[in-house]
């Protein structure tokens, strides 16, 4: 019976398999029914224009398990990426519903729905300066500064752009591996202040292909033990109205404390592709914390 209910405490973290809470996607399945969540992750991307880990970018979210099918994260972004100083660039709403479930033991299938709009306040392409030197004719150089703009053809709405996205999520857990993957769509809007440029994509299919795999414990013995998860995941794009593309890897590692807290490591970077990035490549650090059964009944 003890064993039975540790296991049942180890996965009610997410309402899923510990191997499933993956890193840089969400699975079909849910976090526990009325509880909430509080996340916070850091990015620190190596920009395009310097070739160099020279800007951070941070997400505070909190997150709402409705019911047991339906969940709502409410994101807040600030980053330096377009300025010099850190600053607030926006917010998301992402929600999640997951409508098919079908469970055996030591595994399930579930299919889930989820969409997000995402309300931001940047500039459409990135201006910086550099030195450049030209020689004066005598024998001297002339310093002056050299403006270097870049175009983001991403949609990305996790801090860049403005815009709507939705898709499905397909999770199937087997043992000790879990394997996701999702495809979906992604509309551009205007940031607040800035309108799209007409050359950027503006349509963009999306999709991933994810595995996480449960490392330890090797038995389940107590919900108070560290849960150490290893995580391989692919993320692709291909603009619809542009002949833009790219695909992603992205391994992590993550950690499981007491069954609600969580910290993941892990960086993304990009295999191929032709689409002009802010950043082809990020470093990733989350910590989270679970409440549990906050708005059940007494």
């Amino acid at each position: 019976m003890k064993f039975i209910l540790s296991v049942i405490l180890v996965i009610s973290f997410s309402g899923a398999g510990a191997q499933e809470l993956y890193v840089f996607t969400e699975p079909a399945s849910n976090m526990a029914a009325k509880s909430i969540g509080v996340r916070l992750v850091s990015r620190v991307f190596k920009m395009e224009h310097d070739n160099k880990f020279s800007s951070y970018r941070l997400e505070p979210e909190f997150m709402i398990g409705v019911n047991r099918n339906l969940m709502v994260h409410v994101n807040v972004y600030a980053s330096d990426m377009f300025q010099t100083n850190l600053k607030f660039e926006g917010t998301a709403l992402y929600a999640k519903y997951r409508f098919l479930s079908r469970d055996d033991i030591h595994s399930h299938f579930r299919m889930a729905v989820y969409g997000k709009i995402a309300v931001i306040d940047n500039p459409t392409v990135l201006t910086t300066t550099e030195k450049h030197e030209e020689p004066d004719g005598s024998g001297g150089v002339i310093i002056h500064d050299l403006l270097h703009t870049t175009v983001n053809n991403e949609i990305d709405l996790d801090g860049s752009n403005s815009g709507l996205s939705t898709g499905v999520i397909a999770t199937k857990l087997v043992n000790k591996l879990a394997v996701s993957a999702s495809a979906g769509y992604s509309y551009r809007l205007d940031n607040l202040r800035n309108k799209r440029e007409v050359i950027v994509p503006w349509h963009a299919a999306n999709y991933s292909l994810s595995a996480g795999y449960l490392l330890f414990p090797k038995e389940y013995t107590s919900y108070k033990q560290t849960n150490i998860n290893l995580y391989a995941e692919f993320l692709g794009t291909n603009a619809l109205d542009k002949k833009n593309y790219f695909l992603d890897i992205a391994p992590a590692i993550q950690f499981i404390i007491n069954s609600i807290a969580r910290i993941d490591i892990g960086y993304r970077t990009q295999l191929y592709g032709n689409t002009a990035r802010m950043a082809n490549s990020a470093f990733l650090v989350r910590v989270e914390y679970n409440f549990l059964n906050v708005f059940s009944k007494k």
